[in-house]
């Protein structure tokens, strides 16, 4: 009796401590159904022995073992296990997310046994797929500057939206303070047809301008972005624009 009871008092504390410790990120949260019934029983048991980074690594590696066999659903499907039993590991994400926008989108889109509609179809399909990963990697980590630039790729190269792709340069601008990533962000707001994004770009080139980070691009762009400001010219920069030869390197 006297052991029941303490177990009836110990009970609520113990539950307290735990919620506690996932708050803090010490510990890690139980497995859902989806997941268990998807790792089978062995998985089960190695993860409830604290062996989840063991699992995580063999659902990894037959995560690649599906791509070398360009079996996409089952790439997904085991990333997506991955990403479950390691969520604060921004790489699965990562990788995750490239395997689908990238190799997966491009793979579908040259298949040319498929109607052209439904080449397209799959081939958008799987970019957003790719974006939707990243984005809920960004719940579970949002201070991941990798994350938030490989987001910013993907709406720069596959998506091609340059407001969403200078937002998530910013962000990455933000939490590593490397001046790099605002101009990058700063050229693809210049891309816009938004006049404040346009403002929004020459004031974050002219950080590094005044920095003495001059490169050919940053000056064009600035250049570029006078005229359609139509800053006058007494606060223009002295520089001309700069011929762009052939090998030159893109923005930086």
């Amino acid at each position: 009796m006297v052991i029941l009871l303490l177990g009836v008092v110990k009970l609520p504390v113990e539950e307290a401590a735990t919620r506690y410790l996932r708050e803090v990120k010490l510990l890690s949260a139980p497995l859902d159904m989806s997941v268990r019934d998807s790792i089978g029983q062995m998985g089960i048991a190695a993860s409830l022995g604290g062996m989840r980074s063991l699992v995580a690594s063999l659902t990894y590696l037959q995560a690649y073992d599906s791509w070398a066999n360009v079996d996409w659903a089952r790439v997904d499907s085991y990333f997506r296990l991955t990403t479950t039993l390691q969520p604060r590991y921004d790489k699965y994400w990562d990788e995750a997310a490239w395997h689908m926008a990238y190799n997966a989108a491009t793979n579908y889109l040259g298949r040319t046994e498929l109607n052209p509609a439904v080449r397209g179809k799959l081939f958008h399909d799987h970019i957003q797929r790719g974006v939707d990963i990243l984005q809920e990697g960004l719940r579970v980590l949002p201070q991941s500057t990798r994350l938030w630039n490989t987001l910013a790729e993907v709406y720069e190269r596959r998506v091609v939206d340059p407001t969403k792709a200078g937002d998530a340069y910013l962000k990455v601008y933000e939490l590593s303070k490397d001046v790099r990533y605002a101009r990058l962000s700063a050229y693809q707001y210049a891309s816009t047809s938004d006049p404040a994004l346009w403002q929004k770009a020459y004031d974050l080139l002219k950080v590094s301008y005044d920095q003495n980070k001059k490169t050919p691009s940053l000056i064009n762009v600035m250049k570029q972005l006078e005229e359609k400001l139509k800053v006058p010219m007494e606060k223009r920069i002295k520089e001309d624009v700069v011929p762009m030869g052939q090998g030159m390197m893109g923005p930086q």
